[in-house]
């Protein structure tokens, strides 16, 4: 009988979420880190391309530069938000939670920007 009562609390004991170690790249670590750098990436195309509309990662010729920032942000947002859905602990678990808000507030940020410089390109077009 004590057997029988015994095994539920030890399998209970296994589903708990670990934490990752200090210099562990975890799976969300590795998302949340990489949607970050894509967030920031769009930031800095989408800032170029706001404040050089002529240049060339401006609106002058394609808009690629405000194409860029908005695919970027979207991306970003997308994947942070992912990671932040699926981690299991919270801040400083080592499961992206951190960079994974970062991510979506880079990402907004980068979304911002290139909509603001695509509704430039419109109004000047």
């Amino acid at each position: 009988m004590g057997l029988v009562m015994a095994a539920p609390a030890a399998a209970s004991m296994s589903v708990q979420p670990v934490a990752a170690g200090v210099y562990d790249m975890s799976a969300g670590r590795l998302g949340a880190s990489s949607a970050a750098v894509l967030g920031l990436i769009g930031v800095v195309i989408g800032g170029l391309a706001l404040a050089r509309p002529a240049g060339r990662f401006g609106t002058g010729s394609g808009r690629l530069g405000t194409t860029v920032a908005l695919v970027a942000g979207l991306i970003a947002m997308a994947l942070g938000g992912l990671v932040v859905a699926t981690s299991d602990g919270g801040i400083g678990t080592g499961n992206g939670l951190g960079g994974a808000i970062v991510a979506l507030v880079v990402g907004l940020i980068a979304l911002v920007l290139g909509g603001l410089a695509l509704a430039r390109s419109r109004r000047t077009a």
